[in-house]
């Protein structure tokens, strides 16, 4: 029997890695060189990914890098997609409202979940400029 590392992906992981570090890199970038704002840069990254999933583009990405495509802002963005073309397929026009929400359900969840968890033992600081 082969160990766990033995069956290991680690080209998926090194490219993984490049895109994410890629997109974060992206981010950076817009929040040192640009006057936009965290919350603008969030709308703009989870917008593209919600075009570019709904033009079928994305998913090209999401098999070449996995978790490094799906984890970042623009994942969330395509998730959301998906999910809304899906369920419009599915339920027609009401679809559009609710697929995207129902897709990523999960993920809000834990994210509301374990930001509340990260607000209780963590002290918040206003930020100084």
């Amino acid at each position: 029997m082969q160990d766990f590392w033995g069956n290991f992906d680690w080209m998926m992981l090194l490219r993984a890695f490049l895109v994410g570090g890629a997109i974060c890199v992206v981010g950076q970038i817009l929040i040192d060189k640009t006057k936009l704002t965290p919350a603008r840069i969030l709308v703009v990254f989870v917008t593209l990914g919600a075009v570019l999933g709904g033009l079928g583009i994305y998913q090209y990405l999401v098999d070449f890098a996995g978790a490094g495509a799906t984890v970042p802002l623009t994942g969330f963005g395509n998730l959301l997609a998906k999910g809304a073309i899906q369920a419009v397929q599915e339920k027609g026009l009401l679809g559009a409202l609710i697929g995207g929400t129902a897709s990523a359900a999960g993920g809000i969840t834990a994210a509301i979940f374990f930001g509340y968890i990260a607000s209780l033992i963590s002290k918040p600081k206003i930020k100084k400029q």
